[in-house]
């Protein structure tokens, strides 16, 4: 009896939270050296502050409050002209190579590498309504065009609004 007590416990303990596997890969430690040496961003340590763009897509992202980096405001400008674009602000938050985009209804996390964000390829139903003509925030990818809150803060939407304030 005792021994399939000790049985049963070792059994109920091997079910409990596994820690994460480290990857111990070639290719994870190339990556873990260049991180290192700063030769590739380390996304948990880069600031989402600034102006972000690639070709038509811009995006502003500042601190909602003075001095407060995690919490952020987030503006997206997508024109194609002729009433195909998108035009969206709300707020995010980093979690290291993730962060959390909350655009009103429209809510996903996209892969941060440090250098680029990315919006996921599918994205919720409410997010069509952002956008005119067959714009969509699907799959936008921008990189960093400055650091600067004070250049972060002037995108405006077509009708003037600031994106990024207010």
């Amino acid at each position: 009896m005792r021994r399939s007590a000790i049985i049963a416990a070792l059994m109920l303990a091997a079910c409990g939270d596994q820690p994460a596997a480290v990857d111990r890969s070639p290719g994870a430690q190339l990556e873990q050296a260049a991180r290192a040496a700063g030769i590739v961003a380390d996304p948990a340590h880069a600031s989402l502050v600034g102006s972000w763009a690639r070709e038509t897509d811009r995006m502003c992202v500042v601190p909602a409050a003075a001095g407060d980096s995690r919490n952020l405001r987030l503006g997206v400008l997508i024109d194609y002209g002729e009433g195909q674009g998108c035009v969206a602000s709300g707020t995010a938050r980093q979690h290291g190579d993730k962060v959390a985009v909350s655009l009103g209804g429209c809510r996903f996390d996209a892969p941060f590498d440090g250098e680029r964000l990315s919006f996921p390829a599918e994205l919720p139903a409410a997010c069509d309504a952002l956008c005119t003509g067959r714009a969509t925030l699907s799959a936008v990818s921008v990189e960093r065009l400055s650091a600067s809150v004070s250049e972060a803060e002037t995108l405006r939407a077509p009708s003037g609004k600031p994106l990024c304030t207010g």
